[in-house]
């Protein structure tokens, strides 16, 4: 799955201008950046997004100049050949494919990137297929299929000290952020900036923002009154990812609440209890690390 948040967002701040559109088409190998990856290039030169984490985007820049001042669409193919690879090329030893297409009705039209906003607003994924001949991309499939799944998000239930670094971790990644606590003294701007706050009791904040397979919930106040009744609520949505913060005796206390409140005994393995891959965690910044990995993970496998 390729994170192109930043280019949707760089192709609305740049909605009018001549673009035009770098994606990765295929792979083989060790690629640094996986099929679907996209660079979006404004022909003043400023660009969002890579196509390989620096290896060929000089290459890329040009191709997207010629592309822009009309030459037409093009499928441009790096490896490792030789010595000349190292100026051109990609010495971590991948082979990658990218087609080089202008943001017009000639390649990839504009309208789209408004229809791939409005379908992940929604919460939906939405397909792109591009004949690679002609390099013009439309809705549906295609000799290559692009997905864009809705935007990532992390609710955090408990404005703890876990939660600021694990809100930081989250925020670097890309994903979405909601702190939800109702205790005001713990939910302030100073100690989680950048992210959104709620301050309403956890089961109506999470039933609110209805979390998808994109979302997860992830209980660290270590009150069962706050924790349990996110949990309860994050249960009846899909919600990729659901995990909660203790010990396994704690855990298994938890299991049995939440069976007596009514909970399928399917869904309760559902929660990751303890939250978070085991790294021998030791202290709030790297217990936030291994909670950070383990969605990713989780994510991923979804993908």
């Amino acid at each position: 799955m390729a994170d192109n948040d930043s280019v949707l967002a760089a192709a609305r701040a740049w909605k009018g201008e001549r673009l035009a559109l770098a994606t990765v088409v295929s792979t083989w190998g060790s690629a640094p950046r996986p099929r679907g990856s996209h660079m979006l290039v404004h022909a003043d030169g400023r660009f969002e997004g890579s196509v390989s984490g620096g290896c060929v985007e000089t290459d890329i820049l040009q191709a997207a100049a010629e592309v822009i001042a009309g030459a037409p669409a093009v499928v441009k193919h790096y490896g490792v050949a030789d010595a000349a690879a190292w100026e051109v090329g990609l010495p971590c030893g991948g082979e990658i494919s990218v087609l080089v297409q202008p943001v017009s009705d000639r390649g990839f039209p504009p309208a789209l990137f408004e229809a791939i906003d409005a379908a992940r607003a929604r919460g939906e994924a939405f397909d792109v297929g591009t004949d690679l001949g002609s390099g013009v991309s439309a809705q549906g499939p295609g000799e290559f299929l692009n997905r864009y799944d809705p935007p990532r998000r992390l609710l955090i239930i408990g404005a703890v000290q876990i939660a600021q670094t694990l809100a930081g971790l989250a925020r670097e990644l890309g994903i979405l952020t909601y702190v939800i606590d109702p205790r005001g003294r713990f939910l302030t701007a100073e100690r989680f900036p950048g992210v959104m706050l709620d301050d309403r009791w956890p089961d109506e904040a999470v039933t609110a923002l209805q979390p998808d397979p994109a979302t997860a919930v992830v209980t660290l106040s270590h009150d069962p009154k706050i924790d349990d009744a996110a949990l309860l609520a994050a249960l009846r949505f899909p919600t990729g990812y659901v995990a909660a913060l203790g010990s396994r005796r704690s855990h298994a206390a938890r299991l049995e609440r939440l069976a007596a409140a009514g909970v399928a005994p399917a869904d309760l393995p559902r929660i990751e209890g303890p939250a978070g891959l085991a790294i021998g965690a030791i202290g709030p910044a790297e217990i936030a690390l291994s909670i950070a990995a383990a969605m990713v993970k989780k994510f991923h496998a979804q993908a």
